[in-house]
């Protein structure tokens, strides 16, 4: 497994920015899809975006298309989501995650490897 910690959190008002940061670190994780994912009270865990280590393209989740982007730091085995323009849905716990399956996965279910999670709280 690979092993993830998130940074970055905290309250914002609306309308504002945070980026968020994923430290990986562990086996060989070249082949690995890394992705973030938010969870508010009450609801499912869902996919906000993703992108492949060892690739060029992302996946970002339509609900926030537009205002959010996802990057990675190879010399610092670091994944960043930066967030833009935020509204008061975007608040949840935000949790960073890979999985070593190809094509883009979707589910919670396909990630083996998950951070702690880190509480993204937008205010009015």
């Amino acid at each position: 497994q690979v092993q993830l910690v998130e940074s970055g959190g905290g309250l914002v008002q609306t309308g504002g920015s945070l980026r968020l940061s994923c430290a990986a670190s562990g086996r060989t994780f070249s082949n690995y899809y890394m992705g973030w994912f938010r969870q508010a009270p009450g609801k499912e865990r869902e996919f906000v975006a993703g992108i492949r280590w060892s690739g060029s393209s992302t996946a970002i989740a339509d609900s926030v298309k537009g205002r959010f982007t996802i990057s990675r730091d190879y010399a610092k085995n670091t994944v960043h989501l930066q967030m833009n323009s935020m509204k008061s849905e975007d608040t949840a716990v935000y949790y960073c995650a890979a999985s070593p399956r190809l094509g883009l996965p979707i589910a919670p279910s396909n990630y083996d490897s998950w951070g702690q999670g880190t509480q993204v709280t937008v205010s009015s």
